[in-house]
């Protein structure tokens, strides 16, 4: 008589373990359910469930949360799960940071030959910067900032060129927090000397970094703006102090506010009236 082997039964095996080593189950779980309703444009409850593995009532409770969250939603008449607008705007926010990236880099290398320094694209994140793409230049000496690198707003020439931009409280508000902590004998610490420079940058469109956070370099940064006239981003290009010489500061100053002004434009924002930069 010959045997067969018997079909396993009931749910798929799941994909989810306790323990993970570096996870969060939960986590991976609400993650997992979110990617799936998006693949599969709308899904039943009970098909979600069998699909991932996952208990049927905690799919319902996970679907439930994202749905609190505007990350998925309910049609009641098709009684499917589809995705929602918060994953929309999520998505919509790095093709924005890859849009910016793209069209950035281009004008960064030509700002690079134009200058001989190296340039960086930073986005700010509270009271910090986050540099996401740099031309190096071929000089033997230059300043480096990898893919991620942070630094304070108050203390970087992009940092100062976006603060340039925004109401003075809402300055205050973010570097509140963090303080104006000093890196070099030429850092900004006080309140009036940083607004006064603040002020300065908005009316040429460009700021300047000498040796405030790094001795021996100099930064000079250009604000960046979106569709709502916001500074998102800044460009800038740095390097040792020695090459950035008092008669080529303002030519250096107006290519790197010439090249935040064409990534302005080329991403669809818009700089506001009264500030010096969105008139290069």
């Amino acid at each position: 008589m010959t045997s067969h082997s018997k079909k396993p039964r009931g749910r798929p095996k799941s994909q989810f373990r306790e323990g993970s080593a570096g996870t969060l189950q939960s986590l991976d779980r609400a993650l997992s359910v979110l990617v799936a309703v998006a693949k599969s444009g709308s899904t039943t409850l009970t098909d979600m469930a069998m699909s991932l593995g996952i208990p049927t009532a905690t799919t319902h409770r996970i679907l439930t949360t994202l749905q609190k969250h505007d990350f998925t939603a309910f049609d009641e008449d098709r009684q499917e799960w589809v995705i929602g607008i918060e994953a929309y705007r999520t998505g919509a926010s790095f093709l924005d940071r890859t849009s910016l990236s793209e069209v950035g880099r281009p004008l960064m290398r030509r700002l690079m030959e134009e200058t001989g320094e190296t340039a960086n694209l930073a986005i700010h994140d509270n009271s910090e910067v986050v540099f996401i793409g740099q031309v190096e230049t071929s000089n033997p000496v230059r300043a480096l900032f990898p893919s991620g690198t942070r630094t304070s707003m108050h203390a970087s020439g992009t940092g100062k060129a976006i603060l340039s931009a925004l109401p003075e409280d809402e300055v205050r508000k973010l570097l509140l927090p963090s303080g104006l902590i000093q890196y070099t004998p030429k850092t900004h610490v006080n309140p009036t000397s940083l607004f006064a420079d603040l002020a300065t940058a908005r009316d040429r469109g460009w700021s300047f970094d000498r040796e405030e956070r790094y001795v021996g370099m100099s930064c000079i940064g250009s604000a960046i703006f979106d569709q709502n006239e916001q500074p998102v981003a800044g460009v800038s290009i740095s390097g040792p102090s020695i090459r950035f010489e008092d008669a080529s500061i303002a030519e250096f100053g107006a290519a790197v506010a010439a090249a935040a002004a064409e990534i302005t434009s080329l991403t669809g924002g818009r700089a506001p009236a009264d500030y010096a930069g969105s008139k290069n």
